[in-house]
């Protein structure tokens, strides 16, 4: 089915299924343990070996020697596979990491040797046993170094162009009355999620099986099989419950690759969960970028000139973080300079982490466009409101599809009680502690792929969805059991939903917040072609039928929707295609964020009290299950403004703090009741049903509204995330 049009009425809009908060499909099976994730599977593969990965113990440099007869005869050992004995494994096309050192290391930690045993403890024991001499080299870890060196790299697949200008940038920031120049840094940040990376690989002859933790089976299979050197068609990969994965499973990472080869060496299935203290030196991260944002505006706080210029960096031949992609659709102006640099580093892979891009890039932007606010004397919400856009700024001729953005202001602003909000900085206090207020703007692009579905309706009237979709904690089981209720008329009861299989119709999975969107598309592609082979089936009029209630009916007539299926099974399977609407029209998604922050004036400490998001993602297929994603969102940002740091030794080259004991994340007691609200909204033009995602926007924001309410609090200007209190203890105004 290809959508080409907007679309108009249609089975969805009845929404007596779709929208409503219904608990997790999946949700008994997770509270009651019964959900297999990857590490616990127990009767897929027999015999299966427990593999244990030695990490490299330098950042950069080669491998002299490698003695493994030791740990080959330890106790249970099964065998050792190193570059010597494991073929010449290849790259996927998503990540440039190479999956084991061959003799080259890249990065500290890239895995040197997979010892494989009878159990986990006795190859943990004997990868101890595994002798490594290497050859170190200098390498580069230092961002900073680069800052005025580092080149602007060609256009990728991914992110926009790395450089963009519209109009006479120079010129009119020159000319500005009220200019902001300030260079905002975010650290290297992990994905940190609670499920371990983990795989088990079983061949049979020349195909491979792997039951694993992975976001993107279409990524998978492709990524997998050029690193195996094996047609995509040759591996099953099996997915269906994910204990998170931020992006950081998005597609093959060490354990998948090694898992399989190294069953494929020792010819015996393989287990291998990533331990946590090396999962930060290996697998992909969010990379630090320094940012320099200049505006330049009126008296009247409408811009004239908008530039961000944005370092990365990453292994040779990686992405850069596209922290000005927000940038360049978010505010009106009609000079504009945007550039992303990349730096070579030796440090372990920066790629997508949850919001790519515009998660550390309004982390800049929305504090320049406080400090600008604060300049002209204004309300931080008129200057947004003063600079809204209703067309693309980059491509005037191009509308937004929808954009809620000054309702999101409004809304929040009524909600959270700006009004009384003290615009002079330090001035609010509760006893010791100074209180604050501050908001950001939102956005993240309404993303949407191709993305297919089976539907399977049986003589009882239960209809079966098999989509190769994955759930990362985020909710696809239910919005697909949704969809396809709505579609066929049944209760959700009725529908059985099956995801995270690489055999089942193909998906853009988990990932760039186009998960749900894209798959409730093909539910509805595969149940529309359901409802016309049940129409014909009970010798109904196609055109003019209905589906409510487990009845089909046409005019005065009406039977069963189980009767359809009496003498057998209707399977039909079909996918939605995406035409040219996205060359049309600017989709995105919008919101706005609010927190109050009390600030102790002692100590420094920070504690937030307040927060809400309004959000504007087009219709909600989920009330429940979209808030849940959103606060999930709220919980990270607080992180990022006031926590994760992935710290360097620049000397050796390696992430410090790489485990959960050194890398801090939010915990219950660091986070009140949190608010989201949303705009009720439909967007015609992403797909039949009209929804785009939200997971992702939910974060986008969020930081930079702390770090405001920090500055509203204190009057101190922190410019280096996370904002700890050694970074403004000394300038916090005294206690009187």
């Amino acid at each position: 089915m290809i959508f080409d049009t907007p679309a108009g009425a249609n089975p969805t809009d009845r929404m007596k299924v779709l929208g409503k908060p219904l608990d997790r499909y999946e949700g008994h099976l997770k509270t009651t343990g019964t959900a297999s994730y990857a590490y616990e599977w127990q009767d897929v593969a027999p015999g299966f070996a427990y593999g244990y990965i030695l990490g490299a113990a330098i950042a950069k440099g080669r491998i002299t020697s490698i003695d493994t007869r030791d740990a080959e005869r330890a106790p249970g050992v099964v065998g050792v596979v190193t570059y010597l004995n494991a073929g010449k494994p290849g790259v996927g096309k998503f990540y440039v990491q190479k999956m084991l050192a061959a003799p080259e290391v890249d990065h500290y930690h890239q895995p040197v040797a997979v010892v494989v045993a009878e159990t986990f403890e006795q190859a943990r024991a004997a990868a101890a046993l595994v002798r490594v001499d290497y050859q170190r080299t200098a390498g580069r870890f230092d961002l900073h170094a680069q800052n005025g060196s580092a080149p602007v790299p060609p256009e990728g697949e991914f992110g926009g162009p790395n450089e963009k200008q519209v109009g006479d940038f120079a010129k009119a920031f020159a000319a500005a009355p009220v200019k902001v120049d300030e260079t905002y840094t975010v650290p290297d940040q992990a994905h940190a999620m609670m499920e371990p990376h983990a795989s088990i690989a079983k061949w049979d002859g020349d195909r491979v099986t792997c039951w694993t933790s992975i976001q993107q089976m279409n990524w998978g299979t492709r990524d997998l099989g050029l690193i195996l050197g094996i047609p995509k068609q040759n591996v099953h990969l099996i997915s269906p419950y994910i204990g998170g994965g931020f992006g950081g499973k998005g597609t093959v990472q060490i354990d998948l690759a090694l898992a399989a080869i190294a069953a494929r060496v020792v010819k015996r299935p393989v287990k291998i969960a990533l331990q946590r203290p090396i999962m930060f030196n290996t697998t992909i991260h969010r990379p630090k970028t320094i940012q320099r944002v200049q505006l330049g505006a009126g008296r009247d706080g409408r811009l004239t000139a908008i530039g961000h210029d944005s370092l990365s960096g990453n292994l040779a031949g990686g992405r850069t973080e596209p922290t000005v992609t927000s940038t360049r659709t978010l505010y009106a102006g009609a000079n504009r300079l945007t550039r992303m640099r990349l730096a070579t580093l030796d440090l372990a892979e920066g790629n997508a982490m949850r919001a790519p891009g515009e998660a550390p890039g309004l982390m800049a932007l929305e504090v320049a466009m406080d400090e600008l606010a604060e300049k002209l004397k204004m309300d931080p919400i008129e200057l947004r409101v003063v600079n809204d856009t209703q067309v693309d700024p980059e491509n005037p001729s191009k509308p937004f599809s929808t954009r809620a953005f000054v309702r999101c202001l409004r809304e929040g602003a009524e909600r959270f009680g700006w009004d009384k909000r003290r615009s002079k900085p330090g001035t609010v206090r509760d006893g010791q502690w100074l209180i604050g207020m501050g908001m950001a703007g939102a956005i993240r692009g309404g993303k949407i792929a191709k993305a297919g579905a089976r539907a399977r309706l049986d003589r009882h009237g239960t209809v079966t969805i098999e989509t190769d979709m994955t759930d990362i904690g985020t909710g696809s089981y239910t919005v697909v059991q949704q969809t396809a209720a709505e579609m066929m008329g049944v209760a959700p009861d009725r529908i059985v939903v099956k995801l995270g299989d690489s055999t089942f119709p193909e998906t853009p999975g988990s990932g760039g917040q186009q998960g749900a969107p894209s798959v409730t598309a093909g539910v509805y592609a595969a149940c529309l072609k359901l409802r016309e082979t049940v129409a014909q089936r009970l010798g109904f009029n196609t055109a003019d039928v209905d589906f409510a209630d487990g009845q089909v009916r046409s005019g005065n007539r009406s039977a069963k929707l189980a009767d359809a299926a009496k003498d057998g099974d209707l399977v039909v399977e079909d996918l939605m295609e995406f035409a040219k609407l996205a060359d049309q029209f600017q989709q995105q998604t919008f919101g706005a964020h609010f927190v109050e922050v009390a600030v102790d004036a002692y100590t420094g400490e920070v504690r937030v009290r307040r927060m809400l998001a309004v959000c504007a993602a087009g219709r909600i297929l989920n009330a429940k299950t979209a808030r849940s994603q959103v606060i999930g969102g709220m919980v990270m940002g607080v992180g990022a403004a006031l926590m994760e740091e992935m710290a360097i030794d620049k000397r050796f080259g390696f992430f410090v703090n790489h485990d959960l004991a050194g890398y801090e994340v939010p915990v219950h007691a660091d986070i009140p009741h949190l608010d989201a609200f949303f705009i009720d909204e439909v967007d015609p033009t992403i797909s039949p049903v009209k929804a785009k995602g939200v997971g992702e926007l939910g974060l986008t924001g969020v930081a930079p509204a702390v770090a405001n309410a920090i500055y509203n609090a204190t009057g101190v200007r922190v410019r280096e995330y996370p904002i700890t209190l050694e970074k403004h203890l000394d300038a916090l105004p005294a206690l009187t």
